[in-house]
């Protein structure tokens, strides 16, 4: 590749010609689809970027001007531009290049990013940053049309006219999230899209206003009022204009001589603009442009047919999910299945076509979803909200405040709780058992395999009656324990197996890892119980009882930060009951942000293996006996 081999970035990319960009992107398009086939990521986003980065990076200087993107799974092409292709090789991998901006990677990474809606908001707090420090240098929002949908967007929206900073917003409009929006912003920029009377009647009374002699500044008020009448007239609900933001587009995203045209204007802009650009997600690859959602984000891959190298072995937890639940909603007419832009994720794409009625797709606006869910059940029907671990931590107040407090049914269906792997910090699902448990009125359950999982989404649905929280992993569902089942009771535990002195009570995911320690440690003599924990909150108080009255070490496992999490949720209630006595340890995830790397090396890096939890087992009680 003539430019991209060749070309150091970022020294040497100002020293191309303009009219060269588009070889370059090509180029540069060619690269991110071997490079993501060999390691998986982010495809289709980044694709659909590549020449608004472009732009982007030859009208300004992000070593000192300032970009912040949104969600920032389409930041590769930044990435390259800004001295990173070599890092390419180890994208996503444990100690190698995020999928995401990171601060701490590059100095060309304003802001840290991964979750939703959040870029308007950060790059208005650097913008005026800059205003208080007497600075100089511009502040740049993208944003896409699928993050318009969270309500964090509106609030800068509404902050960034009032501030009137200089300040540039790009609205990467692609008409997708991770699945195809939804909801009325959505319209409405559809409408915009398809608005070729206005951008003809603008253009047209630009030229003819720019035609006429200058009359003074009170007419030229009166012409620019008139130019607005008729954008109004033929176009009545320019928000952005309204709200106090100027608004510029659409332009064509894929047109890099255009953007950078209308860059270099807006670039000297005392006030706030908002660029709206139209791009193709998936640009250049027929796969992912013909199936946007599947590549949004993908394993490896054969770049001839799109069709990953690795298939999975079995059905997965959000697919057991989808079909239980259009199951038991063919009896229970009360059930709603709502998410938060990811049907496909979670499963519901098949509760989507069985039911539509009851199905509900509200966008990227987690918060919303909660009380939304509220307002459901308050109204008598059962509302099921399956929603990313990670992606649940936004909604807090409204669980708090809209759900329990009234002890309202509804369904949290958690899926990607625990280690998702190579997304990193910003995914991990290991935080809800922690910011859940201590919440008065939530019950959190966590199954150990498929069948149990069915049997609790059924208990969750049709038997319970209050607020409660299921939780389970990405990926394909365990079989482990399959002959273990007890019916499910409120606040009751499942022994696998009695044993004596030693007992190892285990959450939901970890019963794989749990089984091969108990395993491990008859297999050395040892005779210990496991207990399979199934609530979380509550927890078991007849387990307390048997922990008093007949055993000597207590080891808890589970997939959450040590903080808030089962374990240290069980040494308080021993506490509480008088069970001063005991060798007690948790293995759990320090209370760290977690980087990429895959399920197993993190698992290994802080002692979660069955090798390790059983030496750390038998080191602890040989210690134990030694200090008595």
């Amino acid at each position: 590749m003539k430019y991209f081999d060749e070309m150091n970035f970022p020294e040497d990319f100002k020293k191309i010609k303009k009219s060269e960009l588009p070889l370059l992107a090509d180029e540069i398009r060619t690269f991110l689809i071997k490079s993501v086939a060999k390691t998986g990521g982010h495809l289709a986003s980044n694709l659909g970027v590549v020449e608004l980065t472009l732009a982007l990076h030859y009208c300004f200087d992000f070593s000192v001007d300032r970009i912040v993107w949104d969600v920032g799974h389409q930041a590769y092409t930044h990435k390259i531009l800004s001295g990173r292709k070599n890092d390419f090789v180890l994208l996503r991998k444990k100690n190698g290049l995020s999928g995401f901006p990171k601060t701490e990677e590059s100095g060309y990474d304003a802001f840290n990013t991964g979750h939703s809606s959040t870029s308007i908001s950060a790059g208005l707090g650097l913008a005026q940053a800059r205003d208080l420090a007497g600075a100089g240098y511009n502040v740049v929002s993208v944003i896409g049309d699928g993050s318009m949908t969270g309500g964090l967007a509106y609030e800068a929206l509404n902050n960034a006219a009032r501030n009137n900073t200089k300040f540039i917003i790009i609205l990467n409009d692609n008409q997708m999230s991770i699945s195809k929006n939804v909801g009325a912003m959505s319209k409405y920029l559809t409408e915009l899209r398809s608005a070729p009377k206005y951008i003809e009647a603008k253009k047209d009374v630009s030229e003819l206003l720019n035609s006429l002699p200058i009359l003074g500044s009170k007419v030229n008020k009166v012409l620019e009022k008139t130019k607005d009448s008729i954008k109004y007239a033929l176009l009545p609900s320019i928000i952005f204009e309204q709200l106090g933001i100027k608004y510029i587009g659409p332009v064509d995203g894929h047109d890099i001589d255009r953007i950078i045209n209308v860059l270099n204007k807006v670039k000297n802009f005392d006030k706030p603009v908002l660029i709206h650009v139209l791009t193709t997600k998936g640009k250049g690859y027929e796969n992912a442009e013909k199936f946007p959602s599947k590549f949004h984000g993908i394993g490896s891959f054969d770049v001839e047919t799109g069709i990953p190298f690795s298939k999975k072995t079995g059905e997965t937890y959000s697919e057991i999910f989808g079909s239980t639940l259009c199951r038991l909603s063919a009896k229970n007419k009360k059930i709603v299945a709502i998410t938060a832009a990811t049907p496909l994720g979670t499963g519901l794409d098949f509760f989507s076509k069985a039911y539509p009625k009851r199905f509900f797709d509200v966008g990227i606006a987690e918060e919303h979803a909660v009380t939304f869910a509220a307002g459901i059940a308050k109204g008598g029907f059962t509302p099921v909200f399956s929603v990313y671990s990670t992606f649940l931590q936004r909604g807090y107040d409204q669980i708090i405040h809209d759900v329990c407090l009234q002890k309202l049914h509804v369904v949290f269906s958690i899926d990607r709780a625990g280690i998702v792997g190579e997304d990193g910090e910003t995914h991990q699902g290991i935080y809800d058992l922690s910011y859940l448990s201590h919440i008065p009125n939530m019950t959190i359950i966590s199954p150990k395999n498929k069948y149990e999982f069915e049997k609790m989404l059924e208990f969750a649905v049709n038997d319970f009656k209050e607020p409660i929280a299921v939780r389970y992993p990405k990926g394909v569902v365990s079989d482990v324990f399959e002959e273990h089942f007890e019916e499910i009771v409120l606040g009751k535990s499942e022994y696998i197996y009695d044993g004596e002195k030693i007992i190892i009570i285990f959450v939901g995911n970890m019963a794989d890892i749990a089984s091969k320690v108990y395993n491990k440690l008859k297999e050395n003599g040892y005779n210990p119980a496991l207990v399979n924990a199934r609530f979380i909150n509550p927890i078991d108080y007849e387990l307390i009882y048997d922990i008093k009255e007949r055993f000597e070490y207590v080891f808890t496992i589970e997939d959450n930060i040590r903080s808030g999490g089962f374990g240290s949720k069980l040494d308080s209630e021993l506490i509480n009951n008088c069970v001063f006595n005991k060798k007690i340890y948790n293995f759990a995830f320090p209370d760290v942000f977690i980087k990429q790397g895959s399920k197993y090396e993190i698992y290994d890096e802080f002692g979660l293996t069955y090798e390790k939890i059983f030496e750390k087992i038998n080191y602890f009680i040989e210690k134990c006996k030694n200090m008595c």
